[in-house]
């Protein structure tokens, strides 16, 4: 049975993903000022990251049309990764394609995994996804175990700022906290339901970052687990990330990507997140 793999693009696929035939992602739209960027893989983060610090109107985002996901069902077996529901409009969007896709007739079968998370989080739904479909894995099986697994999952993250997502409302439930914590940098993590919550602090990024591997390697859930780290425009921070994690803790793999065009937009500038 033929698939497809069909992931927002705050997904941040590793390159064997990028390129695999099943693959594909939904652009999210970038406004930076007066101009509007689509997230189609072609923006350069480096570029981004200038426009954004020369934009006196600050940078928002906007979640795709459900055209946009419905164009790409095909007639075998669809399974779609978006990002959370409770930050993104994204997670409605592919939820209206697919009833408009069943309206209509479709002879496919369609899931759409609210993934509670974000970039890494997303990832790892992904990475799943093809191991199991690319095995052959009945789709209900693969719904199920990929469900199960997301029920699990837990994302952390560091930012440099939380600016980003301070004005464009991912952190209603936080305002006053963050607005006292400017000079300390926030462990951050997901809750179960994918809103965002603080789990520490720490008087500087390296230091923050430790705590995360600490809080990490606390979690007996981890072992011979996969982890992936997303990182904006530091890699050096992240390789530190990755000597940390193997030195304290028991994943199996670790994988490391760069984030894209949203993910970069709200880690900002250093910004790290892990999920597993």
């Amino acid at each position: 049975m033929s698939y497809r793999l069909i992931c927002d693009s705050c997904t941040d696929p590793t390159p064997d993903l990028r390129g695999d035939p099943h693959f594909t992602m939904v652009p999210l739209s970038i406004h930076v000022g007066a101009e509007t960027m689509a997230d189609d893989g072609e923006l350069r983060q480096a570029v981004l990251l200038e426009k954004m610090r020369a934009a006196p109107g600050g940078t928002k985002t906007s979640c795709p049309a459900p055209a946009a996901y419905l164009q790409h069902f095909c007639d075998g077996d669809n399974y779609v990764v978006t990002l959370s529901g409770r930050l993104s409009g994204s997670y409605n969007a592919a939820m209206q394609a697919c009833a408009i896709y069943r309206e209509e007739g479709g002879r496919g079968q369609v899931h759409v995994f609210n993934s509670r998370s974000a970039t890494a989080g997303q990832t790892q739904a992904a990475l799943l996804i093809r191991e199991l479909a690319g095995a052959g894995t009945p789709f209900r099986e693969v719904v199920d175990q990929v469900e199960a697994y997301l029920e699990r999952m837990q994302t952390l993250f560091v930012l440099e700022t939380l600016d980003n997502l301070r004005k464009n409302g991912r952190l209603t439930r936080m305002q006053s906290l963050v607005t006292g914590a400017l000079r300390v940098k926030l462990l951050m993590g997901a809750t179960p339901e994918g809103e965002i919550e603080k789990l520490g602090q720490g008087l500087s990024i390296r230091q923050t970052l430790g705590k995360m591997v600490s809080h990490i390697a606390a979690d007996p859930g981890h072992v011979r687990k996969r982890l992936v780290l997303a990182h904006c425009n530091c890699q050096e921070r992240v390789e530190h990330v990755r000597e940390l994690v193997e030195q304290k803790c028991g994943f199996s793999e670790i994988v490391i990507v760069p984030t894209g065009g949203i993910a970069t937009v709200y880690a900002n500038n250093g910004g790290v997140v892990a999920a597993y």
